[in-house]
């Protein structure tokens, strides 16, 4: 039976489930501590993506690597009718109904996995030359990676959608682009910056980035930096961090947890957390040097690896200043069903690459 073979045991990646069950304990351990009912709800999502984690490990995934095509133009469908039937919260057109249901589903988050993925496939079925991928080659995978982001920065989700396209153009230099082509992005860049601040970011998106640079920072950005300021070398009790406990922290538990964590166990504890966090990143990225020639592997690992640090990255500066404020979560950390399970779902599909490569890959090559 395919789930009892030796070979899945042997090559499954524990060190990866070591890294996550810390960043999941403090998560939880810090939300219940500010909310109970939050903290209930926090564990039906961690139920959930328990089964989740199950259901999608077991899937044929590499065998069935030619319907990721289909998945993804499905996704960027989700995505585009969004403009003419999502939902608008707080300013922003990003959810669409599901019909019986009376709920509502993010397409940006459910397109996260199958974009790494579509990158996999379009690699593994192009593999980059001796030199890199040459400019025609560079432009057939960027309108992969351009047409997401767009889709997406158009929602507006700016946030999100630059992550996305630093993730893919981020896969490219990892898996191998010729430098040239890298000097002449910078330098386009460079020269665009101007024309891409007066016309395509919109007004609050321009706001944000004066809040950013002002000498005074937002009321959120404030109380974040008095709350972490408060936390000193090793942190206070719950009951003494009043911040938080007295509700001058906002959103506490998600977009602000950082701040919260850093009251509450200190400088000590952040460069605790960021270890963890960095430890897990290497890890995904070395795995570049163990699977040379399995570009799905190598792809899908950088890609998480990128979607990790610069969610996290972007958060961490965020709550300190030193980034405008997108509403990024903490990854794995932050309160939330949709962040929180999505992630899992990533882990899933590497584990599952990772532990059924051996007995997928043949059929795979085979049916190719």
């Amino acid at each position: 039976m395919r789930l009892f073979d030796k070979r899945i045991i042997s090559h499954f990646d524990y060190l990866l489930i070591l890294f996550v069950l810390p960043l999941i304990y403090l998560s939880y351990h810090l939300i219940s501590e500010t909310n109970e009912i939050l903290a209930n709800k926090q564990l039906i999502y961690f139920t959930l993506s328990f089964f989740t984690f199950i259901v999608v490990f077991i899937l044929p995934i590499r065998k069935k690597l030619r319907w990721i095509p289909f998945l993804y133009w499905l996704g960027i469908l989700l995505l585009a009718a969004v403009e003419f039937w999502g939902v608008t919260k707080l300013g922003a057109r990003r959810w669409l109904p599901i019909p019986f249901l009376n709920t509502t589903m993010q397409p940006s988050e459910l397109i996260k996995p199958i974009y790494i993925l579509m990158l996999g496939y379009l690699i593994h079925n192009r593999p980059p030359p001796e030199k890199g991928y040459s400019f025609i080659d560079f432009l057939y995978f960027s309108f992969y990676i351009l047409l997401p982001f767009v889709l997406i920065a158009k929602e507006p989700d700016l946030g999100t959608a630059l992550v996305l396209l630093l993730v893919g153009y981020g896969i490219l230099f990892i898996i191998g682009v010729n430098w040239k082509i890298w000097t002449s992005i910078i330098l386009l860049i460079g020269i665009a910056s101007p024309f891409i601040y007066t016309y395509l970011i919109k007004d609050y998106q321009k706001k944000r980035i004066t809040d950013f640079i002002s000498e005074k920072p937002s009321y959120h950005v404030q109380q974040s930096i008095i709350a972490i300021g408060s936390g000193g070398l090793v942190g206070k009790l719950s009951e003494e961090a009043t911040q938080t406990q007295l509700k001058f922290l906002p959103i506490a538990t998600s977009d602000f947890i950082f701040a919260y964590f850093v009251e509450r166990y200190g400088f000590l504890g952040a460069i605790g957390l960021i270890f963890i966090y960095m430890l897990l990143i290497a890890h995904l990225l070395t795995l570049n040097y163990y699977f040379k020639d399995d570009y799905v592997i190598r792809v899908f690992a950088s890609g998480l690896g990128l979607l990790l640090f610069f969610n996290m990255s972007v958060n961490v500066l965020m709550v300190i200043g030193f980034a405008p404020v997108v509403g990024l979560p903490l990854p794995l950390f932050s309160y939330g069903g949709s962040s929180f399970i999505n992630f899992i779902v990533l882990f899933a599909i590497l584990e599952n690459l990772l532990a059924f490569r051996y007995m997928d890959l043949y059929n795979y090559e085979r049916n190719l």
